[in-house]
Formats: structure tokens, C-alpha cells, sequence
């Protein structure tokens, strides 16, 4: 029978596994696990306190903080209030999150110490929050305010003098009662507040266990911010309802720190599956990569040998092995046994893949963790769908491709009119299900414009090939127009580039309408100066810089007739003047957002003046004074 609230999912698994760990986190040197029993009376306890400081169903609870044991403890005990939980990124600004809270008219905010200054720059324009609950112990804090640990302690008090205290508000908690209010990013304007019911929840999760078997005995270190709802299903509530356990990345006294943390952390817990986007994903591969130069040129080649064999051998996953690439098996097999298991071991010796969201995961990618018995399965989705509508699977997978649909979903691919189109051909991203939103919070016109006869229109464009795969190719907002009107998504070209050339680190190409598409590259300093000692030349000497960029240049004329990868995107997409950037696209200088996508038109807007110059007549030498500069400050920073 289908779960229709969080609180029935959670309530089940903890009667069926009571004593299984749920939460481990680390603190100082020491692992504390935190059982699925003791997860359920904490939750409780937290819900008679907040009921004792005035929270009522209906209300709005804001939670900012880190991954932690306490961040899912609050968020069940604001559940078990009948309120909603509004789950706020870490990489806000105070403002953003001012915007957030007044808003969702958030009753009172949950924050952990590391945040809490943020919250002190804008209390003041807070008029609608009654308190702050403090996660960490504060020697001193407002009278409005409250400790966390208090509010346990006083509600476990309560439940001891009325067990029955919760039962009046649990049993009007209904699927269609919210439990989230997780805002988007505002990458064109004012980010809008996706709700999200119990039954939105439970239903994906639900969808998702028709992609992946999760057994008890699993865990996981959930290295994404909990705020998005792709770790709220793929990560808590999936392993929650399994009775399996998740882990949370150790804290550290600076960002670095954290980061820092990461691949200690998952040495420790030894995960079964990890959940990544393809910014995560990248760093993994750069960091096995170094790690295997490091050993020297020998080492170095026959990583590259074994991994291009076993690439070859692989294919698409689907057809691994198939014809005459058979004859490898034996090879293949050599290669992971004294090679690839050995790489694996640095992912705790048990990780059987990941599970890759956000962004477009290049294939390049797909096919690196594939060889090295890691496979990375892309999937597809977003917010206001929960957020999975697809991916791939262990038993069913094709490289290149998002996936296939989950159980009880309806997709249907529609061209501008809204006309549907047959298989194989390219249009608007259509589906219909039970975790599809219930629309966005106090913006009734926008729901209508997105959720119309209960179908989602999710702006993205894809299609279905012949054996059920989908294929997302990018957003209809971003694609590249040229002068006669032909359309072209930009992401695939982007991601192939930047994955199959040494020298470049980012690009975001543009095209609205103009004679030809140019971009703006971030090259990859580190890359840079290693080439530059390998040929022997001082980037302070404008003769080699001009060689650098022109070895930018040809590392894109690649993908032109004649070149390594002709053939892979018409020429039209490709760029044919480049503006040389001397800072990354980051969340410092919001060109990327919180979930680690680039925010095209904010790029666009800031380099304005860059990209007009790219139509000038000379624009098309890449060694041009203003890239010279460019690249100087980078190598100098």
C-alpha cells in the first residue's frame, strides 16, 4: 500500500528496524550513530517543544544549516508539528535569504553557528519571524530566541506527561499537506517556492526504488547540500525507507576544511552508493588523475592504456563486451584486478556506483568511472517534479543518455504549440505524476504557466530514443539562436569541450540571433602551467602567451573538419571568435548557482561588453591584447 505522508514511511521503517543505524555524523575524532528508534523520539520531542513555543500546522519552519544528524531530526519534527519546513542553501547571501524567509513567511529559523552571522546582518528586516532556534549552544542569545537542545529536552518532558500530545495534529496530516517549500535558484528573477507534499515525497521515492534496490545493509555520505530535493529523496528518505544509513561530510572551521574532509570521510564510511553532480564528479576524476601522475610516466601510461581499453570494451554499458570486443574480457578483467580495484579503494573498496544529478553529465565522464568499475549513472529531473523523472539503472543503462522513465510517470515529448511529438524527434520535456508539485507559493500565474491540465512543462529539451532512453539536451531559455533562426542547445557542445580539452577549464558559448556563435573560456590554470614548464616557457613572455592561446584555439578546431572529433556538433555551434576570462564562473560571483550550474544570463549580462567585441573584425585572433591580459592575471592569481 502506498505511504501518503513522510511520517507513515519513517513510522514503518522504524518498526521495522528499530536498532539499524539511520544517522552517523562526526564528531572531533569519533563516528556517533544515531538508530532509527532514537531518530523517532528526538523527532518527537522536537515537535512538543516547537508546539510548546506556539508552532501550529500550517506554519513555516526555515532551516539553514550544514549536513548533519540534527538538519533530518529537525525536519521530521517540524513535520510531526504539521508545519513545512523551508530548507535554505548554505551559500546564500544574507539578503537571499532575507528574500526566503519573508517570503515563505517563516515563523521561526532553525540555524546552525556556522550561519548564524548571517541571520545577524538582516534580523532587523526579519518582521515577520517570531525567534531564532539555535542548533549549536550559544552562551548568549536573545530572549526571543531558542536553544535547540532545550527544545528537546522540554518537549521530551512533555511527551512524558502527555504521550497522546502529537496524536490530535498527526492524524490530520494528509499527502496533500506540505512539507517543503525549496525555493529555485532566481537565475532571471526572484526565485519562486516550490511546494512540495508528503505525497510528492513518498511517491518519488516510491519511483525511485523502480531504478535501484537499496538493502538494509547499504549506506551512504551524503556530500550534497540537504536543502535540494534531490538528497532529500535520493539520500534521506530513499536509504529511510530501506532501513539502510546515511553519513554527513565532518564540518571543518572554514569551507576548505570541509571539502577537505570529503575523501577522508568516505574512506571511514565506506558508502555503497554516492550521490554526484558533475561538478563533484569532475574533481573526483582530476583527483585520481594527479594522484595517478604523481607516480610517474610509466604509471601514467598504463592507467591510460587500461582505462582506454576498458572504455572501448564497455562501449555504451548496454552493449559492453559485445562482438568482437569479447575478445578483451580476459585484458579487462587483468586491468581491474591490479589496477582499477586498487583506485576504487580511495572510495572506501565499496562503492558500486554513483548516482549523478544537477547539470548534464558528459559522457567522457560516464565513460571514465564506467572503466574504472564505478559507474556513474546519470539521471534527470527537477524541483517541481521532486525531483526524479529518470535515469540510469545497474541493470538497464546506456552512457550518453538520462535514463530511463521511473514507474508511474506519463512523459510525452511537445513541440512550441504544445502538440505532442512522435518517438525520436527533439521538443519540450512534458510530464504527469504524483510528484509532480503542488505549485509555487504565492504565485498562482506561474503555476499556471508551468502545470497545465496536471501536466509539468519542465522547459527542457530531449527525446525518447527507440528503446525507452531519454535524452536532455539542455533548457529552451539557454539555446543558441543563429541569424536564420536555426536552434541549437548549448550544454552537450559545452560539456564535451571543456571534458575533452587539456587547456580549458569552463566555456559558455553565445548565439542570439548574431553571424556565428563565439564563447567565453576559463582555461585551466593548473594545465596552463604545467604546459608551460613541459615547454619550457615563462607565461610573463607575450610570445608564449600567444602560443598558449593558440593552443586554446586548436584544442577546439578539434571539433572542425579534419580535427580528432570532427563531426560530433555541426560547425555552426562552434565557436568562432573566443573572449578570454581571467576569473572562473563561481558561486563568489554568483555565475553559478547553488546546486553548481552556471547562470547563463547573468554571465551574458556581466560580460556584455566582452561578447560585443567578439563581432568586431578582428575578433577572431584568439592572440589578441584583451586575451593576452586575460590570461597574464590568470596565470599571475
Amino acid at each position: 500500500m502506498a505511504m501518503l505522508t513522510i511520517l507513515d514511511f519513517f513510522e514503518q521503517s522504524v518498526e521495522k528496524f528499530p536498532n539499524n543505524t539511520f544517522l552517523k555524523e562526526k564528531i572531533k575524532d569519533q563516528w556517533q550513530a544515531t538508530t532509527y528508534q532514537e531518530t523517532l523520539q528526538w523527532s518527537k520531542s522536537l515537535a512538543a517543544g516547537l508546539i510548546d513555543i506556539g508552532v501550529k500546522p500550517g506554519d513555516k519552519i526555515a532551516l539553514l544549516s550544514e549536513g548533519r544528524t540534527d538538519w533530518v531530526i529537525a525536519e521530521l519534527g517540524i513535520l510531526y508539528t504539521g508545519a513545512a519546513n523551508v530548507p535554505l542553501s548554505i551559500k546564500l547571501e544574507p539578503y537571499e535569504i532575507e528574500f526566503r524567509l519573508q517570503h515563505s513567511e517563516s515563523k521561526y529559523l532553525i540555524v546552525s553557528k556556522n550561519q548564524k552571522s548571517k541571520i545577524d546582518k538582516i534580523r532587523n528586516n526579519l518582521t515577520l519571524l517570531k525567534g531564532v532556534i539555535y542548533l549549536d549552544i550559544l552562551e548568549e542569545i536573545p530572549q526571543s530566541d531558542f536553544q535547540f537542545d532545550d527544545l528537546l529536552n522540554s518537549g521530551k518532558t512533555l511527551l512524558k506527561e502527555n504521550p497522546l500530545l502529537l496524536d490530535p495534529i498527526r492524524a490530520k496530516i494528509t499527502g496533500s499537506t506540505p512539507v517543503n517549500i525549496t525555493y529555485t535558484s532566481g537565475t532571471t528573477a526572484d526565485p519562486k517556492g516550490i511546494i512540495l507534499t508528503h505525497r510528492n515525497y513518498t511517491a518519488n521515492v516510491e519511483q525511485a526504488y523502480s531504478l535501484m534496490d537499496i538493502p538494509e545493509t547499504y549506506s551512504t555520505l551524503l556530500i550534497l547540500p540537504l536543502d535540494h530535493c534531490f538528497a532529500h529523496v535520493a539520500g534521506i528518505y530513499s536509504f529511510m525507507g530501506k532501513g539502510a544509513s546515511i553519513a554527513f561530510v565532518q564540518l571543518g572551521e572554514t569551507p576548505m576544511q570541509t571539502l577537505k574532509n570529503i575523501p577522508i570521510n568516505i574512506k571511514e564510511t565506506q558508502p555503497d552508493l554516492l550521490l554526484s553532480v558533475p561538478s563533484l564528479a569532475k574533481n573526483f576524476k582530476k583527483n585520481i588523475e594527479k594522484a595517478i601522475a604523481d607516480k610517474g610516466k610509466f604509471t601514467e601510461r598504463f592507467f591510460n592504456f587500461a582505462l582506454k581499453t576498458a572504455i572501448y570494451y564497455n562501449a555504451e554499458g548496454y552493449n559492453r563486451g559485445i562482438g568482437f570486443r569479447i575478445l578483451l574480457k580476459p585484458l579487462v578483467k587483468i586491468f581491474d584486478k591490479i589496477l582499477f580495484s586498487k583506485i576504487r579503494e580511495v572510495f572506501g573498496g565499496k562503492l558500486k556506483f554513483f548516482i549523478g544529478g544537477g547539470a548534464l553529465l558528459d559522457i567522457e565522464l560516464q565513460r571514465f568511472f564506467y572503466a574504472i568499475g564505478i559507474p556513474m549513472l546519470q539521471g534527470y529531473g527537477l524541483s517541481e517534479a521532486t525531483p526524479i523523472i529518470s535515469s540510469n539503472a545497474l541493470h538497464r543503462h546506456k552512457l550518453g543518455s538520462s535514463g530511463f522513465l521511473v514507474s508511474n510517470l506519463e512523459i510525452k515529448i511537445c513541440d512550441e504549440n504544445g502538440n505532442e511529438l512522435p518517438q525520436g524527434q527533439t521538443g519540450e520535456i512534458v510530464v504527469k505524476g504524483e510528484n509532480v508539485m503542488a505549485g509555487y507559493f504565492k504565485n498562482e500565474k506561474a503555476t499556471k504557466e508551468t502545470i497545465r491540465d496536471n501536466w509539468l512543462y519542465t522547459g527542457d529539451m530531449g527525446y525518447i530514443d527507440k528503446d525507452g532512453f531519454l535524452y536532455v539536451l539542455g533548457r529552451f531559455k539557454s539555446l543558441l539562436i543563429s541569424s536564420d533562426g536555426e536552434k541549437y542547445s548549448p550544454e552537450s557542445i559545452e560539456e564535451t569541450l571543456t571534458s575533452k580539452s587539456r587547456l580549458i577549464n569552463q566555456i559558455v558559448l553565445y548565439n542570439n540571433q548574431n553571424p556565428y556563435t563565439v564563447a567565453l573560456v576559463v582555461p585551466d590554470k593548473d594545465a596552463i602551467k604545467r604546459l608551460s614548464q613541459e615547454l619550457g616557457l615563462s607565461l610573463e613572455d607575450e610570445n608564449a602567451q600567444q602560443q598558449i592561446l593558440r593552443m586554446i584555439h586548436d584544442e577546439i578546431n578539434q571539433f572542425r573538419k579534419g580535427g580528432k572529433y570532427a563531426g560530433e556538433f555541426p560547425e555552426r555551434w562552434l565557436p568562432s571568435a573566443i573572449a578570454i576570462l581571467d576569473e572562473s564562473f563561481n558561486e563568489q560571483n554568483k555565475m553559478m548557482n547553488s546546486t553548481m550550474k552556471i547562470v547563463r544570463n547573468r554571465v551574458y549580462e556581466y560580460y556584455q561588453s566582452r561578447i560585443e567585441e567578439l563581432y568586431q573584425s578582428d575578433a577572431k585572433n584568439i592572440a589578441n591584447p584583451a586575451n593576452i591580459a586575460a590570461l597574464r592575471n590568470l596565470s599571475r592569481n
